[in-house]
């Protein structure tokens, strides 16, 4: 019996498409590491303003346990890292340089944002991240001890001094600092230049409002024209040395027994929250 021979088409195989790549998602990592001290606040401050975030030490970092590239806010907090024996914020920012250099640079690039408060701001300006002109990570700035000579732990108030995304919708805010090295210094260009691009964020100034004009307590430490916190150039850093993270509660500022008495007699409604958290209501509007 002849076999009967019938032509049966097989299915091509075709190629499948690369998947598509996760969105990151819009979380914060804080650094932690010997000496840095304001993790929890910083994190349950972001938590409010409706980021999460997680605490991640520096060592996790270098071994590969965490990557930087899973993250959007990239937050150095305050503190005293290293017990700053070479420097405020030096052996920090030496460990982050020679260890995840090229890691954080492929952060830098991207559309994210850093923040660093006190100590923070210490290791931002040791790293040339601030004030980063023309993407040069260059040390431009420092952050000299105080005039007085001591540590400071002080309430003080501030004002923005341009609009950008970190400062947008605020008026002052009033927060306290806690640092022994918070004076600004540069040379007469780099302040020409920053000036020039707006990079200024916040200075110290008088309850009333008028400029500090470096009188102390006002201006604590005597930076350089009252600055307070500065941006890089292209705006996506700010390095900042008061405390907006410690005083997020109405309650936690100092004389908020008397600002609940004035309160009480004017009929008006007591607030839940201070005007510092409207920094992290920023950032999360940024990415939203």
């Amino acid at each position: 019996m002849a076999t009967v021979r019938r032509n049966i088409r097989r299915p091509v195989a075709v190629p499948k498409a690369p998947a598509a790549r996760e969105p990151i998602p819009e979380k914060a990592l804080i650094m932690s590491g010997y000496g840095i001290n304001s993790e929890m606040e910083t994190k349950e401050v972001l938590a409010r303003a409706g980021m999460g975030a997680d605490i991640v030490h520096i060592n996790d970092l270098i071994a590969g346990d965490r990557s930087m590239a899973d993250y959007r806010l990239l937050v150095f907090p305050g503190g005293f890292s290293y017990g700053d024996d070479t420097g405020a914020g030096n052996a920090y920012a030496n460990r982050v340089r020679n260890n995840l250099w090229d890691e954080l640079q492929e952060f830098m690039d991207g559309d994210n944002l850093v923040l660093g408060i006190c100590n923070g701001f210490q290791i931002l300006a040791n790293l040339g991240l601030v004030p980063a002109f023309d993407k040069t990570y260059a040390r431009e700035i420092a952050l000299m001890p105080n005039r007085g000579g001591r540590l400071e732990c002080r309430f003080v108030t501030l004002k923005p001094a341009n609009e950008n995304l970190w400062t947008k919708g605020i008026e002052r805010i009033y927060c306290p600092v806690s640092h022994g090295e918070g004076n600004l210094s540069c040379s007469k260009e780099t302040l020409q230049k920053i000036r020039q691009k707006k990079m200024v964020a916040f200075t110290y100034c008088r309850e009333d409002m008028s400029p500090a004009d470096g009188e102390y307590p006002f201006n604590p430490n005597g930076s350089v024209e009252d600055i307070a916190g500065i941006t890089s150039a292209n705006g996506r850093v700010l390095g900042m040395m008061p405390h907006p993270e410690r005083a997020m509660e109405f309650v936690n500022l100092y004389d908020w027994p008397l600002l609940k008495e004035q309160a009480r007699r004017e009929g008006r409604a007591l607030p839940t929250e201070s005007l510092n958290m409207q920094i992290f209501r920023n950032i999360v509007a940024y990415f939203s």
